[in-house]
């Protein structure tokens, strides 16, 4: 494999842990919520780094968790949770899955997969946005069944999901990782994988080792520049420095030379995506995609740059600095 500085990579020949979901008593019957509740609780643990009881358990509830594989674009699938998502990407030489979602839930991945009629040898890259257990603690089952996948994340990113699989060691929430880093990959390369390139933006700030992704998504003969963020919550903040981090990462992403136009969330509660489902499985070739939209894209960087503003502030009066 012939890798140079821009890295085009031939696919044809080519924690948090338990700190994040903490185990509460089974609740017999949990309610559901819409997208604005989940992001409002999500909001209160990031502030307060106390997780919601009402959020866990629905976290935590197969039946909440359970999502049909729904198409987006006609080159993109959505097969993860309803919390967190998995993307599908088609090329003209297999797919390239975006995350790989979590136990005890990689099942409900495995079947959207067959669901959707990607057989598993067909898969020729893994993206890993970076080391929490929800985007890559199915890592190490998906390794195993995944024979011709490259798994990809940043060196900190790979790093860091070691960190936090051996913190979950001895935990209701354990998890693991496999031995060893398959593909480190770094900021502005390309990932060539058939008719598509995947290009690796770091952006640092959810976690140190963030990644982000931006892709071409297809409609209707139309193209458009597509990205999936790697981490946008405040919940695992350790510093001023990592909001600054943060800061930069976001507006590096609203880059007008990027040209980003749609927003594929690595958690569909963060656009409210859930409720867009049934407006994209009515999509016609020839209706406007709901989801090309920069302008909503922008605005939503800009809210997030906003509230990690405040965030610094707040960050720097605890440190006294």
């Amino acid at each position: 494999m012939n890798i140079s500085r821009r890295r085009f990579i031939e696919m044809s020949s080519c924690t948090l842990g338990a700190a994040l979901l903490p185990t509460f008593p089974a609740i017999a019957a949990v309610p559901d919520m819409d997208s604005a509740e989940v992001a409002r609780l999500f909001k209160e643990f990031g502030a307060t780094k106390k997780m919601p009881e009402k959020l866990n358990a629905w976290l935590n509830s197969p039946e909440r968790q359970k999502r049909a594989p729904y198409r987006v674009f006609d080159n993109v699938w959505q097969l993860g949770l309803t919390w967190v998502s998995a993307w599908a990407v088609e090329t003209s030489d297999g797919w390239v899955l975006i995350d790989t979602t979590h136990e005890p839930f990689v099942d409900f991945l495995i079947e959207n997969l067959k669901t959707a009629g990607i057989a598993q040898d067909q898969i020729k890259l893994v993206l890993m946005t970076h080391g929490h257990f929800d985007h890559v603690g199915g890592c190490l089952r998906l390794k195993g069944l995944l024979k011709n996948a490259r798994f990809a994340m940043t060196e900190r990113g790979w790093d860091e999901a070691v960190r936090y699989a051996a913190a979950s060691r001895g935990t209701p929430k354990e998890w693991a990782m496999p031995e060893g880093k398959d593909l480190v990959v770094h900021d502005g390369e390309e990932l060539r994988c058939g008719d598509n390139v995947f290009t690796v933006l770091e952006t640092p700030g959810h976690t140190w080792g963030t990644a982000s992704y931006m892709y071409e998504v297809r409609h209707g003969g139309g193209k458009w520049k597509a990205v999936t963020v790697g981490g946008q919550g405040l919940n695992a903040i350790e510093g001023p420095d990592q909001v600054r981090a943060y800061l930069d990462s976001m507006k590096k992403l609203g880059d007008a030379a990027l040209n980003i136009e749609v927003d594929l969330t690595a958690h569909p509660f963060s656009t409210g995506l859930t409720e867009k489902i049934p407006a994209l499985q009515a999509l016609r070739a020839s209706d406007p995609h709901p989801l090309v939209d920069r302008a909503a894209y922008l605005t939503r960087l800009q809210g997030l740059i906003d509230g990690a503003t405040v965030r610094l502030q707040q960050e720097l009066a605890r440190s006294g600095a």
